[in-house]
This record gives C-alpha cells, sequence and structure tokens, in this order.
C-alpha cells in the first residue's frame, strides 16, 4: 500500500482531476484493487465533502483495502514526497539573496496568479453555470471584501448554502451504486463528533500557545475547503499572513512553488509551517500545519461513509452544497486580486508573463510544472537584464 501510493505521490503531477486519472490507471486499470464502479462511488463522496478531492480518495482506497493502516500508508505515501521538496524549497528559499534568485522567487508569485486566475476560470465554469449561483458568488466576493478574515470566508460559505437552498434545488442527483466499507455508523458519529469538536475548538483556542494556534488556523481552513485545493488559498492566506506569521511575498512564492511538485496541492502547509516566524517553525511547523490542514477532511470521509448514500440523495442537501461551491469562486475570485495580483504584478512584463502562463495552462493545457519551470526563469532573465 505504501509503495503504490508512494509511486503516485511522486509522479501524480497536474492537480486533483489528474490525481484522479492516475489513481483509476493504477488502481483500477493495473493492480485492479477496485472495480469502477467502487471508483466512482469513492470519488463522488470526496468530492461531495469539503477537503483535498484526490487525498481523500487515496485515505478512501486505503481503508477499502486495508483498514485504518492501509488507509494511514495511502496517505502518507501520496503526501509526502511533495511534503518534502516543499520543506526542502522553505530552507533553500531563505538563501535566495541575489538579483537572479529574487527574481525566481518573484516568478513564483506571477505562477501564482496564472494557477489561481485558471482555477477561477475552471471553477466559474462548472460551479457557477447560471444567474442563481453567479449571484451567489458575487455576494461571496462582496462579503470577503468588507470583511477581509477568516470570519468573512466562513460567513460567505454559510450563507451560500443558505442561499442554496432557496435558488439551488434544481439540478440532477448523480445516479451511482452503493458503497461497500466496512465503517459502522458508531465510528462515523465518532468520527464526525471529533470533526465538529475540533473545529469548535479551533475557534476557541486561535490566541492560545503558539502550537495550539497553529494547529487551529490550519484546522479551521482545512474544514473549509470546498470546490478544489485552490480554494485553500484565501483560507490560509487569511490565517498565517494577517497575523503576521508568513510574510505575503514568501506566501505566494511557496504557492507558486507548490505547482511544480507532485501530489497534493495541500502539501503547501508543509512549506507554510516550515518557513513560519514564530516557533514552532522548520521540522516541527510542517508537521503540525501539514496534520492540521489534512486531518478534517480525512475525518470527514471516515464519518460520512455509513450515511452517504442516504444523504447525497436529499435535494435539500445537493442544493446547500450547489450554493457552498458556488460561494467558494467568490472567494477565490477575490483572492485572486488581493492578496495574488496586488502581491505579483508590479510591471508589464509580470502581467504579460501571468497572461502567458495563464493561456499554456487553459489553452495548450501546458502541465502545471512546466508553466512553473518557464515563469521562473523568464522572470529570472528579466530581473538579470
Amino acid at each position: 500500500m505504501l509503495a503504490a501510493f508512494t509511486k503516485l505521490g511522486v509522479s501524480s503531477f497536474g492537480g486533483p482531476i489528474a490525481h484522479l486519472g492516475y489513481f483509476r490507471d493504477e488502481l483500477v486499470l493495473r493492480r485492479k484493487w477496485i472495480d469502477e464502479e467502487g471508483y466512482a462511488d469513492i470519488v463522488a463522496l470526496c468530492q461531495f465533502l469539503p477537503g483535498p478531492a484526490s487525498s481523500q480518495v487515496a485515505f478512501a482506497l486505503g481503508m477499502l483495502r486495508a483498514g485504518p493502516l492501509g488507509a494511514a500508508a495511502a496517505w502518507i505515501g501520496f503526501t509526502l514526497p511533495s511534503a518534502i521538496l516543499l520543506v526542502l524549497f522553505a530552507y533553500g528559499s531563505s538563501a535566495f539573496a541575489g538579483t537572479a534568485e529574487a527574481g525566481l522567487l518573484h516568478g513564483l508569485k506571477v505562477v501564482a496568479v496564472a494557477v489561481v486566475a485558471q482555477a477561477v476560470w475552471g471553477m466559474a465554469r462548472s460551479l457557477t453555470p447560471d444567474r442563481e449561483r453567479a449571484a451567489i458568488a458575487l455576494a461571496a466576493v462582496l462579503i470577503v471584501t468588507f470583511a477581509a478574515s477568516s470570519v468573512g470566508q466562513i460567513a460567505a460559505i454559510a450563507l451560500g448554502s443558505l442561499a442554496g437552498l432557496w435558488l439551488c434545488r434544481s439540478g440532477s442527483t448523480p445516479a451511482i451504486g452503493e458503497l461497500h466499507f466496512r465503517v459502522s455508523k458508531a465510528f462515523g458519529m465518532l468520527a464526525l463528533g471529533a470533526f465538529a469538536l475540533l473545529f469548535v475548538l479551533s475557534m476557541l483556542l486561535a490566541g492560545q500557545a503558539q502550537a495550539i494556534a497553529l494547529f487551529a488556523a490550519f484546522y479551521r481552513a482545512g474544514s473549509l475547503v470546498f470546490g478544489g485545493g485552490h480554494v485553500v488559498l484565501p483560507l490560509l492566506q487569511a490565517q498565517v499572513v494577517a497575523p503576521g506569521w508568513v510574510d505575503n511575498n514568501a506566501f505566494l512564492a511557496g504557492y507558486g512553488a507548490a505547482q511544480a511538485v507532485p501530489g497534493p496541492l495541500f502539501t503547501f502547509a508543509a512549506y507554510l509551517g516550515a518557513v513560519m516566524g514564530p516557533a514552532p517553525n522548520g521540522i516541527a511547523g510542517a508537521t503540525i500545519a501539514l496534520v492540521a490542514l489534512f486531518l478534517p477532511g480525512l475525518l470527514l470521509v471516515v464519518g460520512t461513509l455509513p450515511f452517504w448514500d442516504d444523504f447525497r440523495s436529499r435535494p435539500t442537501a445537493q442544493a446547500a452544497m450547489r450554493g457552498a461551491n458556488a460561494a467558494v469562486v467568490g472567494i477565490l475570485g477575490a483572492a485572486l486580486y488581493n492578496p495574488v495580483w496586488t502581491s505579483a504584478i508590479r510591471v508589464q512584463g509580470d502581467f504579460a508573463l501571468a497572461l502567458a502562463g495563464f493561456l499554456l495552462l487553459t489553452v495548450w493545457r501546458a502541465p502545471p510544472w512546466i508553466v512553473v519551470v518557464s515563469l521562473a526563469a523568464a522572470s529570472m532573465i528579466l530581473a538579470l537584464t
């Protein structure tokens, strides 16, 4: 199990949708660990829940194949390679003091503009296809603009869910087979209770000792990631940049670097924990941040497995999720302007590079790592001229 998912962790470039394709090729077609219908069941569940969809699928597949130890091995194998690479980048980035190195770091911030713009474009097309959901997204933009904190983001998602109950009742429920996990309802309730308790505690313990505050901040962010991994950008920005734990330039440089490594985007947390100003930082900070960001999504997978078939068929649940996903588009759209655009686009050359990266990703569908390398190299050249 560990070997199979470590292989996927070092080879799965291209974001969560691409990851799901790699999983299918390796585990459904080649290893035949699960059939197509069962795989579709797991993917449907993990796309419905908040959290990192591809990591949740890996975790669920590991649990299906080998129980809790298999789930842990699958998550570690898929997550650890990119986490190690980003921690190494965190240690190395502090030595980047020359003109070329500064150009490289600035290029990674420009990459973030292209990547987030692509995410907003793609998510808007799929998650706000009608006037009702577009209106929810616009309202979310206004909410997070005038309440620029994690509270504003929580409010936007909550209000989006409520609006969805009213505006988004139309739409079909996917017809997918049953899940066959040996997870009892009692154990599922225990996992859901742990998720809820930790979320409440994360709201109450923000001002405690730094290690506790660090765990609480990343747990809050991980609990609210609806609609795709890129949504974690504004959530984490509010948690670590606003209080001064991480400089905004370092934040965006790390986010750009995260696009160049395989595996889940959530391993960006390891970079942030490592570069954090107040202790714990380094390896300890990276470990705390990484576990805290992933934990809520994994608890939700375990907690919803026994109840998923009944829950997903309810029109109210589907409508609320449509509204929440539309609000997420608005949150990410607001983050595209501030802090991503305002921190990275300083001259016309920056805009040209960001536009080129966006077109490479959306029109030519270039692999993200190629875009990262190309834009970072171009930015270094511009810095030296």
